[in-house]
């Protein structure tokens, strides 16, 4: 209530207001009021039921179910368990038998994603691999652990005709339970690599995939070094924008240079070491795959190549702009130097939505397990939910978007304010002790309804767009040629108005954070000052974030490089395909959680400084808070610009700032 009678009192007094607004000295970050209420209310709704689908999976049983883990014929294990009505084998003391056991662990069903295999309750896992019906029986005997059908003795297991179908698939590979989950696991994964052939058609040959998946368990003390080497490089980067920024883009320039000319070097160099050695000397058996270590290293090098070819073109395109960036840099480089907590607001929100989805996943299980007892066509027990409450989880698909985006926003929100707080503070040291909580606070004091706005626009562009995503994987080589073309339009519409509103509601929830308004206001508000300096807005983007995206490369590159240097004792340069894989695309979300950063912040600062023009003209009692490195960028664009004759009479124009409707609530 006390938020509608401010919202209500600030929108009579700004239309008051209104009309001599520019007779008056304008101030920016005084009126604050509650944002878009109704939409917080829905979004908490929203939550509530969230909330209401975990409370019903967790009180229909579905957590001791997901927890303890049942057998084919609904037995929870580790307790005692009551007669299903016309379902064998059920109602079994279970207390004394805490895991799970599947007789055929590698038997994967793909379309219901599930394990196809009779699960029953055993005392203990077997540790170690039992080769023979003879082992199954010394290890029931031994550990009191009976590892065949419920319905065959111990004794029996080598003498019964039956056994081949009531025992488990032999070899029994050695498992060991998941923590928490009671499900006895293969230890050695490499079962599943069946699994792996039926989605990956990487080459006909199905050795080179076993080889592939061994590659990734053997190195997985080197993939996790240097995806904290990516780490590393990601800070220390952030480190040197925020002291160095006036020759960063020089440097990034040439270390650019220099880590794709190694690692291409190194490539070509390998495969002619590898070519020039003799193959006399080699056995038969690993002639092929001394063949496919040439090739794959061939291919390496090659695509190192191409992609050195085209980094320099596009280099050599916009070497005329660098130096318009080294002072956008150099602002962008105070606000990191007065806010330091901005470099960690990636782990922050990483956290978040770690613990999210986390939840979301839990959740999903328990419905994956809720619901009565159903007996399926083989006879064994499936849980399933009936009547309407069955289509729960696309509720609860919904919320994770939603959600998501909600937590993203926030992230977009309290960058924006705190950006904005370090603009329109003429004297710096008058800055809050920590903006960054400053404007956490605004946040959730005024604007959480504006972000669940912002956040729900996404998520019914996203939503679509997944659903036709899916359709067309299921009717992959079923439709015809123009129905195809027809879904890939559309997708591809969806995802670039999807990018759109990305970069329009991040410039929505800076005007927010500046004048208060409510989403639509800031929305339409910053669409106009976008529109009218298009131009400049299309320089800005661009030569920034070449520059940023140049960081992301040197870290790849670097990662790359040094993951090559700590793979070339392994001869089988075949299984580096899935570690160098992993390392790389690690490192480039790192470095894009990170430099993203700096990326907002540098938008946040263009829009801060429109409507610094809007209100201010450097007269008394009306002077810029801009920086004046920031005032000189802008001006030699313009010049820029103009000289290189892409601009016309609307090129020689002041910046246009937001509209006089941002004044209004």
């Amino acid at each position: 209530m006390i938020c509608v009678k401010l919202q209500l009192s600030e929108f009579h007094s700004s239309s008051r207001n209104l009309e001599d607004s520019s007779k008056r000295e304008w101030k920016p970050l005084e009126d604050r009021s509650c944002t878009d209420i109704p939409w917080l209310l829905l979004f908490i709704l929203f939550c509530i039921g969230m909330g209401f689908i975990c409370g019903f999976s967790i009180a229909t049983g579905a957590a001791a179910r997901l927890v303890s883990g049942y057998d084919s014929y609904g037995n929870i294990c580790g307790q005692k368990n009551t007669k299903l009505e016309a379902i064998p084998n059920s109602g079994m003391d279970h207390t004394q038998r805490k895991y799970v056991f599947f007789l055929d662990p590698c038997n994967l069903d793909l379309i219901n994603r599930k394990i196809k295999s009779v699960a029953l309750c055993v005392a203990a896992c077997p540790r170690q691999e039992l080769k023979t019906l003879s082992d199954v029986q010394k290890f029931a005997e031994m550990n009191g652990s009976a590892l065949c059908s419920y319905n065959l003795k111990p004794s029996e297991y080598t003498t019964s005709s039956k056994s081949s179908v009531l025992c488990p698939k032999l070899p029994v590979p050695a498992s060991a339970p998941i923590p928490f989950f009671h499900r006895c696991a293969p230890v050695n994964i490499s079962c599943y690599a069946k699994f792996a052939e039926a989605l990956i058609t990487f080459v006909s040959d199905n050795s080179v995939l076993h080889r592939l998946i061994s590659g990734v368990m053997t190195n997985k003390e080197i993939i996790l070094g240097l995806c904290l080497l990516s780490l590393v490089l990601s800070m220390i980067l952030m480190v040197i924008i925020r002291y160095i920024s006036r020759v960063l883009v020089w440097i990034l320039t040439i270390l650019v240079i220099l880590g794709a000319l190694g690692g291409t070097g190194v490539l070509w160099w390998l495969y002619a070491k590898q070519r020039r050695s003799p193959k006399e000397t080699v056995i038969p058996e690993q002639l092929q795959i001394a063949e496919d270590n040439l090739r794959a290293l061939l291919i390496y090098a090659i695509s190192a190549t191409v992609f050195t070819v085209i980094l320099f073109l596009i280099m050599l395109v916009m070497r005329k702009r660098v130096a318009l960036t080294i002072a956008l840099f150099h602002v962008a480089g105070k606000v990191f130097i007065h806010l330091p907590l901005l470099v960690f607001q990636p782990f922050w929100t990483f956290f978040a939505l770690v613990l999210f989805w986390v939840y979301w996943i839990m959740t999903l299980l328990f419905l994956g397990t809720t619901g009565s007892a159903v007996q399926n066509d083989q006879g064994f027990v499936e849980f399933k939910i009936s009547g309407p409450l069955q289509y729960m989880w696309w509720y609860h698909v919904v919320g994770l978007i939603w959600i998501s985006e909600f937590i993203l926003a926030c992230q977009q929100m309290t960058v924006a304010g705190a950006v904005v707080t370090y603009y329109f503070t003429r004297d710096k040291r008058n800055l809050p002790f920590t903006p960054i909580l400053a404007s956490v606070n605004r946040l959730i004091r005024y604007h959480l309804g504006t972000v669940a706005k912002g956040s729900f626009i996404i998520t019914l562009v996203k939503i679509p767009r997944m659903i036709l995503m899916y359709i067309h994987s299921q009717l992959k080589g079923k439709e015809n040629a123009c129905a195809r073309c027809v879904l890939k339009s559309c997708i591809c519409c969806l995802w670039c108005l999807e990018k759109c509103l990305n970069y329009l509601n991040q410039n929505a929830y800076t005007a927010t954070a500046i004048n208060s308004t409510n989403f639509c206001t800031s929305a339409k508000d910053a669409f106009v000052i976008l529109v009218e300096n298009a131009l400049r807005v299309a320089t800005i983007n661009t030569v920034g974030d070449f520059m940023l995206f140049l960081g992301k490369v040197l870290i790849v590159c670097s990662t790359g490089l040094a993951g090559i240097m700590l793979l070339n004792y392994r001869q089988d340069y075949t299984v580096w395909v899935l570690p160098l894989i992993i390392v790389c695309l690690f490192a480039f979300l790192v470095a894009h959680c990170f430099l993203s950063i700096y990326e907002m912040v540098v938008d946040v600062l263009f829009l801060c400084f429109a409507i610094d023009t809007k209100y201010n003209d450097g007269s008394p009692g009306r002077e810029f808070y801009m920086d004046k490195v920031l005032m000189e960028f802008v001006e030699n664009s313009r010049k820029a610009m103009k000289e290189a004759g892409k601009g016309g009479v609307g090129d020689a124009r002041e910046l246009k700032p937001m509209a006089s409707g941002a004044s209004s609530a």
